[in-house]
């Protein structure tokens, strides 16, 4: 597995990370124990760079995590999230960028992890009632402190991103990026690679739409995020279906899988790109991972564009409900 920088300083992890919200239940049941056999199939495959959040399955992640790590900071290189909450008093979900709240939520996550450390903190959703130079002194301190390694942000713009390093060092930037998902090309990557700040693009093989089996839309669970959304619902799903089968024909003609050819071409849009795809499942994750040998040429990138040009899905990446907290910027 190559590797590519991380985080300002240097620190480098494997090129493919794994995204743990799968831990949690989000695109199907699962256990622990599953989960530990995930990630012990990432470090024989040397994936050592893992993504979780405390909102997965409220802790079910990072726990999950922490029971395998046992302690170890050197297992993984390890990032988190914090700021999505709901108002004590009304129940109403919402953002809290808040000093005190983002500690009192590292500290939890820590906690759960077994950890004094992490290697990178997100956060998760801008709250728009704290101006985001607030917020950079907060993660400024918390670094100062080394309860984290490096700083992040989650689906914002490039023009927050801006005023973010105006403040300090901002070292990863994370949002969909997929070849059905290509919003970030509008601004975000460009601007990652201007500032030395590495893109981490989730869901690149398009929340599983592009596996051998077809996700079977009627019988997803209130839990699974697909249920509601846009490009899973009907008409929009026949339509994408059409597509990812023809897709999925050329990569069978390359000798190798849709699965595979989605995280080569994530890697092969720019080097400070990290992708860290989702799964619960260690055989989806050796076949994610394969994706780091395919050898990628121009002709194989050109026609892929020719298959999937860019806007081809059917249906908006959220719905209304999902939209909220993403900030917009074209």
């Amino acid at each position: 597995m190559k590797r590519r920088k991380l985080l300002v300083d240097g620190t480098d992890v494997s090129e493919i990370g794994l995204g743990c919200m799968s831990f949690a239940g989000f695109y199907g049941p699962t256990d622990e124990t599953e989960s530990h056999r995930t990630l012990a199939r990432a470090q024989e495959l040397g994936i050592d760079f893992l993504d979780t959040a405390n909102v997965y399955g409220m802790g079910v992640s990072e726990r999950a995590i922490g029971s395998y790590i046992k302690g170890d900071p050197s297992l993984f290189r390890i990032a988190t999230k914090a700021s999505i909450w709901r108002h004590p008093e009304t129940n109403v979900r919402g953002f809290n960028n808040k000093a005190d709240h983002l500690r009192s939520e590292l500290e939890g996550s820590l906690k759960l992890l077994g950890l004094d450390r992490v290697d990178l903190f997100y956060i998760h959703r801008r709250d728009p009632e704290v101006e985001v130079e607030a917020v950079m002194e907060t993660l400024l301190t918390l670094k100062e402190e080394q309860k984290i390694g490096g700083i992040g942000f989650s689906e914002i713009s490039p023009a927050t991103l801006r005023r973010a390093v105006a403040v300090g060092p901002v070292d990863a930037v994370q949002s969909e990026y997929s070849v059905w998902t290509r919003y970030p090309d509008l601004g975000v990557v460009q601007t990652c690679e201007e500032l030395g700040v590495t893109f981490v693009p989730f869901s690149p093989v398009c929340r599983g739409i592009m596996g051998a089996e077809a996700p079977d839309i009627t019988s997803l669970g209130d839990m699974d995020f697909r249920k509601n959304n846009p490009r899973f619902t009907e008409p929009n799903f026949s339509y994408n279906i059409v597509k990812v089968r023809e897709f999925q024909a050329y990569a069978a003609d390359l000798g190798t899988s849709a699965i595979v050819l989605c995280m080569a071409w994530v890697l092969a849009r720019g080097d400070t790109m990290i992708p860290i795809p989702g799964t619960r499942s260690p055989a989806h994750l050796e076949e994610l991972a394969a994706g780091s040998s395919f050898e990628m040429t121009d002709d194989i990138m050109a026609e892929i564009e020719r298959i999937l040009p860019v806007g081809w899905a059917h249906g908006d990446r959220y719905n209304a409900a999902q939209w909220a907290g993403p900030e917009g910027y074209c």
